[in-house]
């Protein structure tokens, strides 16, 4: 397949939004079609770990992504009482992996990249489904309710539960529940001070972290039935399993609204996709490898897609070949650490607990190892969007051009 001249993104999510920006800048009509009135992102904030960093260089958006970073010093795991398990050093993982671990808001991001496509090239409010999904001289089809189009390359961004990936794979069993629920919120808290954390009880955990805009956010996860909901509210809910954990849990919870937390069953694709792309078109996300956030790379992951897809758009099975081995990879590493970090008998945690402590004095780069292959991940090929061109600039003739001359 030639590169594509006409593209079209079903999803306006982060991993669909980075697809767009990049076939945009590599000299593609393309086209998002968001089923949602407006492009609000699910969840509250999302981490950028280098990988997906040095993805978002290739469109020329990293150095403005870092410059949000508000982690600074030292964090860790800790006990439910407050005490450290282990320590990180923010510093020494930037070192070692080459950038920083930048916490953002999830609609900023997606307010960068918008920003870099096109007026008009964002449909919102407009729901889609896959015709066709194309062959060798014959176009994708895509239906909407204004009408049918044709392109050279679809994007299915549709999410863990897409409809693109159910119509091309219809034998695949789709995404399973991970065993787990999580509740995630973001809020304003002054005055109160603490170090990024993550805090692991027995089948419960629970994260507070700075963001650069002086918001905090926290999540918390905890083992739990499918679809159970607090018989109250979640915010009770989190009160009587977070309420008597260590500063700075409680203040979070007494200065959190009941509209401020979310919850949401946390589901992964347990077994892979045969391939990444069918025809003319390709998933990318969750659409393909949804998994467990405990390794904090589903977001991360969909940048890398969107980024190697641009790259390999006129070949779809050399896109398929560089992703689904690592996101595989990767979706196993993530559930295994699921059932580290949400063990639920006591003795099991304490004595995970204190193999955590052990090692963290013995060799406390041991745990940096952890994400080696993962963070250190870089993209096909170098920037072809300069860093100091604005969003406008690139849209340009100009920055067009340029890009057709580095392919």
């Amino acid at each position: 397949m030639a590169r594509p001249e006409r593209a079209i993104v079903i999803g306006g999510g982060i991993g669909g939004l980075t697809a767009a920006v990049a076939l945009h800048l590599r000299g593609a009509r393309v086209t998002v079609l968001e089923r949602a009135g407006a492009l609000e992102p699910v969840g509250a904030a999302i981490s950028l770990s280098p990988n997906a960093l040095r993805a978002l260089d290739v469109i020329g958006l990293g150095d403005d992504i870092r410059a949000l970073s508000a982690w600074q010093g030292d964090g860790g795991l800790r006990a439910p009482g407050g005490r450290w398990l282990s320590r990180t050093d923010a510093a020494a993982a930037a070192e070692r992996f080459g950038g920083p671990l930048v916490l953002l808001h999830r609609a900023t991001l997606i307010g960068h990249l918008a920003a870099r496509l096109p007026s008009g090239a964002v449909r919102t409010g407009t729901a889609a489904r896959l015709l066709d999904p194309g062959a060798p001289g014959r176009p994708a089809r895509v239906g909407t309710p204004a009408g049918e189009l044709e392109a050279d390359l679809v994007v299915a961004a549709d999410g863990i539960h897409s409809a693109v990936r159910r119509g091309l794979f219809p034998g695949h069993p789709g995404p399973v529940y991970s065993g787990f629920t999580t509740w995630r919120l973001l809020i304003p808290l002054p005055g109160v001070e603490f170090a990024s954390h993550e805090t692991w009880g027995p089948g419960r955990i629970w994260g507070t972290h700075p963001l650069k805009d002086g918001r905090v956010y926290a999540y918390a996860a905890a083992v739990a039935p499918s679809g159970e909901h607090a018989p109250d509210d979640e915010r009770a809910e989190l009160l009587r399993l977070y309420g008597d954990w260590h500063t700075p849990v409680p203040e979070v919870l007494a200065a959190a609204r009941l509209e401020d937390v979310l919850r949401h069953d946390v589901h992964h694709i347990a077994e892979p996709l045969p391939a990444f792309h069918h025809g003319r078109v390709a998933l990318v996300g969750d659409a393909a490898h949804a998994m467990p956030p405990t390794l904090g790379q589903g977001g991360n992951q969909a940048i890398e897609d969107a980024i190697t897809l641009a790259h390999h758009a006129g070949d779809l099975p050399a896109y398929t070949a560089a992703r689904l081995p690592r996101t595989t990879a990767i979706a196993r590493r993530a559930v295994k650490v699921a059932r580290l970090n949400l063990m639920t008998g006591r003795v099991g945690a304490a004595v995970r607990d204190h193999a955590l402590v052990a090692l963290s004095k013995a060799a406390p780069a041991l745990f940096l190892r952890g994400f080696e292959g993962i963070a250190d991940w870089r993209p096909p090929q170098q920037p072809y969007a300069s860093r100091t061109t604005t969003g406008k600039d690139q849209g340009s003739t100009h920055g067009e051009g340029r890009l057709h001359r580095t392919r």
